[in-house]
C-alpha cells in the first residue's frame, strides 16, 4: 500500500498535558483523510508535529517516507499548509501575495509565471491580480490562500479547518477544489468540526480528548453505529418537555438536540418508539413525528463521544 502519512503510536505531551495520546493511522496516496474533533481534541497539535513544527514526546510520524523528527526541513518542502485563519498578508495584493510565497517556497523561476497563472485560475482570480487581498471576501481569501499553498505542487496538503467562517456557498465551492486535488494525485489530510464536510471524505479519524476513537470510510462508521443501537427521530409540541420525559428512560442511550427536534439513540427502536409515545401521551405532549432514521455522521460522532464521556465518570466513580 502506497502510504503518504503514516502515524504510529504517536504522544505528544506538554508537562503534565497530554494533547495527543497514542494515536495510530496511516493515509493512502490521493486519499482525502478527515480528522475530526471538538476544539482541544488533538488535531492541530497531530498537524504540526506532521509538518515538522513538533517534535513527538513517543512514537512515530512520517511523511512521503521521511521522519518528521530527523527530516523535519525535508518535510516541509513536501508539504503545502493551511491553517483556519487567513494566513497571507492583507496588505499586499492577490498577486503579490502568490509571487511572495513562490518565493518562500522555492518555485523555480523559469515556473513562477505558469504557477502563477495556475493559482490564479484555480481560485477563480484572474483578472484581479491587483486587487487588494484585504478587500476580498472570505471565501476568496482562503482559495488564494489554498493557492498560494500548493504554488510548489506537494504531495501532501494539511488544511487546519479551512473553511471556518466562510459562508456555504464559498465551503462548497472550496472542496470542489480539494476534490480536484485529490484526483491528481495529492494527498489531503483536512482537520473540521462540519459534519457535511467530512461526510465528503474517503476516511474520518474521530478524536476526542486526545485519542482517536473511531477511524474508517463514513458509511462504515455509521453502518457500524447501526450494528449496536438504532436511532430515533422525534418532533413534539414541546421538546423540552420530551427531553425531560426520555433522560433516563430504560433502553435509550443517548437524546441529541437537531433542528427543532431530537435524535434519539436508542436499545430497539421499535420497543423504544412505543414506550415513548405512552410517556409523552401521558404528559400531554402532542407527537408530529416519531420514526426510525438513517444515522448520520454526526450522529455518530455524538454518540461515540457520549459514551466516552459516560465511560470516563464511571471511572471517576469507581
Amino acid at each position: 500500500m502506497d502510504y503518504t502519512i503514516e502515524i504510529t503510536n504517536l504522544t505528544k505531551s506538554f508537562g503534565d498535558f497530554t494533547a495527543v495520546d497514542n494515536v495510530s493511522f496511516a493515509v493512502k496516496k490521493g486519499e482525502i483523510f478527515g480528522y475530526l474533533g471538538p476544539n482541544g481534541a488533538g488535531k492541530s497539535t497531530t498537524i504540526r508535529v506532521l509538518c515538522g513544527l513538533l517534535t513527538p514526546t513517543s512514537g512515530h510520524a512520517s511523511v512521503v517516507g521521511l521522519d518528521v523528527t530527523t527530516h523535519p526541513e525535508e518535510v516541509r518542502k513536501q508539504i503545502g499548509y493551511m491553517s483556519q485563519k487567513f494566513s497571507l498578508y492583507e496588505a499586499l495584493t492577490v498577486e503579490e501575495n502568490i509571487d511572495f510565497f513562490s518565493g518562500i517556497y522555492g518555485v523555480p523561476k523559469n515556473r513562477r509565471a505558469e504557477r502563477k497563472a495556475y493559482a490564479l485560475k484555480m481560485a477563480g482570480l484572474t483578472g484581479r491580480e491587483s486587487s487588494p487581498t484585504k478587500d476580498l471576501s472570505g471565501g476568496w481569501k482562503q482559495r488564494l490562500a489554498l493557492g498560494c499553498a500548493i504554488l510548489h505542487e506537494p504531495p501532501v496538503l494539511f488544511l487546519d479547518e479551512p473553511t471556518s467562517g466562510v459562508d456555504p456557498i464559498a465551503r462548497r465551492q472550496f472542496w470542489e477544489l480539494i476534490y480536484e486535488l485529490s484526483a491528481a494525485g495529492q494527498t489531503v489530510l483536512v482537520s473540521t468540526h462540519y459534519m457535511l464536510e467530512a461526510e465528503n471524505c474517503h476516511r474520518v479519524g474521530l478524536m476526542y480528548a486526545g485519542k482517536l476513537i473511531a477511524l474508517g470510510p463514513p458509511d462504515q462508521l455509521k453502518n457500524d453505529m447501526a450494528k449496536v443501537c438504532q436511532l430515533l427521530q422525534v418532533d413534539t409540541s414541546d421538546p423540552l418537555e420530551t427531553m425531560h420525559a426520555l433522560e433516563g428512560m430504560p433502553g435509550v442511550l443517548d437524546l441529541a438536540v437537531f433542528g427543532a427536534g431530537l435524535h434519539v439513540t436508542v436499545v430497539d427502536a421499535s420497543l423504544a418508539s412505543t414506550t415513548i409515545k405512552a410517556e409523552l401521551d401521558k404528559r400531554g405532549v402532542a407527537i408530529k413525528r416519531l420514526e426510525q432514521i438513517s444515522p448520520s455522521l454526526e450522529d455518530v460522532f455524538v454518540a461515540l463521544i457520549e459514551a466516552k464521556e459516560r465511560e470516563a465518570e464511571g471511572k471517576k466513580a469507581a
